[in-house]
């Protein structure tokens, strides 16, 4: 599937890209065995003419159908390349930026590739009941690993410890599979699903 880099894109967004646009679909809770809840997915990555894509995910549970059951849950949050920042960017708060972008070209992000020819990125991501994690990790055409350095849970939050979420690209749907450590257990499987881009 070929795609078109939007012409106001900040350039060291060029590698994140591929992830641009609102995606649909439908997963599997847990390791997707035949006693697996289903549910649908909308996810959208936007960009505003800043360093980061914004993220919004909402899922509802759906029966074998794929008939809508409840609402499940909302996450939303930030991705990025992994680099310190500068004058040349917002914040914090509402602290405007010397100059937007801070990278202007090609040149100026090819100098963050890491050593297995990808680039190192982050997000932050938000859940109802006070929860954000902060995950490191690295893109690499259209395939993405990210792992918790941080979660961050409020004093009546549930047991949360760690995640992990692999995106990629194939043939055009965005696969991913997410794993988190919870109540007490090491890393487990939690969802997966194929989104197919719907805009």
């Amino acid at each position: 599937m070929s795609f078109e880099i939007p012409t106001d894109l900040t350039p060291e967004l060029v590698p994140l890209s591929w992830l641009l646009g609102m995606w649909e679909g439908s997963g599997r809770l847990g390791e997707g065995t035949a006693d697996s809840e289903h549910f649908f997915q909308r996810a959208v990555f936007t960009q505003h003419g800043l360093p980061y894509v914004q993220y919004t995910a909402e899922s509802w549970l759906t029966d074998e159908e794929g008939n809508t059951l409840r609402p499940l849950s909302v996450e939303t949050g930030f991705w990025a390349l992994d680099r310190k920042l500068n004058d040349a960017d917002v914040g914090p708060g509402l602290s405007p930026a010397d100059i937007v972008p801070a990278l202007k070209s090609a040149d100026e992000v090819e100098q963050f590739r890491n050593d297995a020819g990808g680039f190192d990125i982050t997000a932050t991501i938000v859940h109802p009941g006070g929860i954000a994690e902060l995950y490191y990790g690295s893109i690499k055409g259209p395939q993405i690993q990210l792992s918790t350095d941080l979660v961050m849970r409020g004093q009546h939050s549930k047991d949360y410890s760690a995640a992990t979420r692999l995106l990629g690209l194939v043939n055009g749907d965005l696969y991913w599979r997410w794993d988190i450590a919870a109540d007490g257990s090491s890393l487990e499987p939690h969802a997966s699903a194929i989104l197919r881009k719907s805009s």
